[in-house]
């Protein structure tokens, strides 16, 4: 694995009775979400601690959380979810007020919380999908709040654009967003069938729009990319040009991590952090 030091670090599981994430085949995750995800997320917060402190109420919202928990594929032990690093990661310095967080199967969201009040961690549940439980994590923020929302999907089919939109109701948001490039590359093409509509709720009026309909074959996915970003901006975030590409062992492209913010600042902050991977910004 390439050196990720604020979100590498191993702590012993403390729900270990609890279900654990091993992927889709149940022989682990693959690497890069250690090694890509969970170092972005977490060198960003480090990165932007200060600004964290200086706030009433710090919330953590994460509609995709999965049990908190995840093995990688070839490894023995297992090491912490997304909404535990992030957790970890400032509870020494700007401790988040509430970590929001939700999942399809309720299981799964049950562990993440067990495993995040394990820590003292004020988590609240939200079982259902993101599409549902997002308006009411929106409910329960609290005025003077600075929120952070990170967006995990599987695919992009589960990345509705009202996810999006319901979130931006939120004064002070930012969205860490891993965008789907495997499913996009693969099916976008198919999708143009007016028969289909996997992507027609992550990115509303895509296949009727002027751009769209001029792209051909192998310009589609970028277009298609750039018309998605182009509604996300609309929704009054500005988007870091700096959008790692997660790739596999194979050196294949799985996503794309986008970061949209209301300020300068904060997208100034995910610049460095993503230009430099193998800084853990400890300053």
């Amino acid at each position: 694995m390439r050196s990720t030091p604020a979100a590498a670090a191993i702590y012993p599981d403390p729900c270990p009775m609890l279900i654990v994430e091993r992927g889709p085949k149940e022989t682990g995750v693959g690497s890069w979400v250690v090694e890509d995800k969970h170092r972005l997320l977490a060198h960003y917060l480090n990165a932007s601690r200060g600004a964290w402190a200086k706030w009433p109420e710090r919330i953590f919202i994460d509609p995709f959380c999965g049990p908190g928990r995840i093995q990688v594929r070839g490894e023995s032990i297992t090491r912490d979810g997304g909404a535990v690093v992030a957790w970890r990661t400032l509870k020494e310095t700007a401790p988040f007020t509430r970590l929001l967080v939700g999942d399809i199967v309720e299981e799964r969201v049950q562990a993440c919380r067990q495993r995040l009040l394990a820590l003292n961690a004020p988590a609240v549940v939200f079982p259902g999908p993101a599409l549902s439980t997002v308006s009411n994590m929106v409910a329960v923020v609290p005025n003077r709040s600075l929120c952070m929302a990170y967006i995990d999907p599987y695919n992009l089919e589960l990345l509705d654009f009202e996810i999006l939109r319901t979130l931006a109701k939120l004064k002070n948001i930012d969205l860490a967003i891993n965008f789907s490039l495997m499913d996009l590359h693969r099916n976008v093409d198919m999708e143009l069938d007016p028969t289909r509509a996997r992507f027609d709720e992550a990115a509303p009026g895509w296949r009727n729009h002027p751009t769209i309909l001029k792209a051909s074959g192998t310009s589609l996915p970028g277009v298609f990319f750039n018309y998605w970003c182009d509604l996300v901006k609309g929704l009054d975030f500005q988007y870091s040009e700096a959008m790692p590409i997660v790739v596999n062992d194979q050196g294949s492209h799985l996503y794309r991590v986008v970061f949209f913010s209301r300020h300068g600042f904060p997208n100034k902050i995910w610049t460095s952090v993503a230009r430099n991977p193998t800084r853990s910004f400890d300053f």
